[in-house]
């Protein structure tokens, strides 16, 4: 599947339109996550637990990672975020919170954890280009090691259901992709504007996948045909959509491109909803 009158009472009016704007919650925008320059905003009111905990990877190095628990009585399924190359952003906490608003338990390691400075992460680096740097350099095996340490730290939280999905944006949406190709355990991977795998990884894809991504990303969707074609020639489920005159990174940059970000961001997340609840 894919898809691509008088003074006072405008007075009046302006009043309430204003008191009705500081009544939205401040989580997102009709129900997906806030923009990036609302992210802190929407973290500071939100009213769900979130905190750090240090994952356990290999002896020298412990993965940061933000998880945020959704406000439920019974059992959840797992959200695993893979982040941007722009790392652990306030943005991507923001979207966590959004995922536990919508009764998920997300957790978002920071993959760039230990190759900061001191042994730091995202949050050790000054300047985003910095923190783009550093993620050149981490790999995809290394990733995949990362993702599998997070799982295992998942599978253990007693209020986890068993059941787990990656969601990965931009650099984390090519990794989302790759690591479906290899890690069985996983009951779905979504994909926000990343490259899609080569040829030789789709043929180990055993998970089902949904792809959302700019019609205005070229780079990134000319990967995306081929790759559909392939997945459905196996027998796999690989399901995805182009927006309309978004471009890359449009859940983010949602006041980009004249409103197309935005309208593609609305539509994106709940058709990523309806995909997770097939699945979970």
């Amino acid at each position: 599947m894919h898809r691509m009158r008088s003074l006072p009472f405008l007075l009046i009016i302006c009043l309430a339109a204003i008191s009705s704007a500081q009544e939205q919650p401040a989580s997102g925008r009709n129900g997906i996550p806030p923009g990036e320059g609302d992210a802190r905003a929407a973290l500071d009111k939100s009213p769900r637990h979130g905190e750090w905990v240090d994952v356990p990877y290999d002896g020298k190095v412990q993965l940061r990672t933000w998880i945020s628990y959704p406000e439920r009585s019974d059992k959840a399924p797992v959200i695993l975020i893979i982040h941007e190359i722009f790392g652990l952003s306030d943005w991507i906490r923001s979207v966590a919170d959004q995922f536990a608003s919508e009764g998920f338990i997300a957790v978002a390691p920071d993959f760039i954890s230990g190759y900061g400075p001191n042994g730091g992460g995202s949050a050790s680096v000054s300047t985003r280009d910095s923190v783009v740097m550093l993620i050149r350099n981490v790999s995809a095996e290394e990733t995949y090691k990362r993702l599998d340490a997070a799982l295992a730290y998942v599978s253990k939280i007693p209020s986890a259901n068993g059941k787990t999905a990656t969601v990965g944006f931009c650099w984390g949406g090519g990794r989302s992709f790759g690591y479906a190709c290899i890690q069985p355990k996983l009951s779905a991977a979504i994909v926000y504007y990343g490259v899609s795998p080569d040829s030789s990884e789709l043929l180990k894809l055993t998970v089902p996948v949904l792809g959302l991504y700019g019609g205005d990303d070229a780079r990134v969707g000319a990967t995306v045909p081929p790759a559909f074609a392939q997945v459905k020639s196996l027998g796999k489920t690989f399901e995805y959509e182009m927006f309309d005159g978004a471009g890359h990174g449009f859940l983010r940059d949602q006041e980009g491109r004249n409103g197309a970000n935005l309208k593609a961001a609305q539509m994106a997340w709940p058709s990523m909803l309806a995909f997770l609840k097939k699945y979970f």
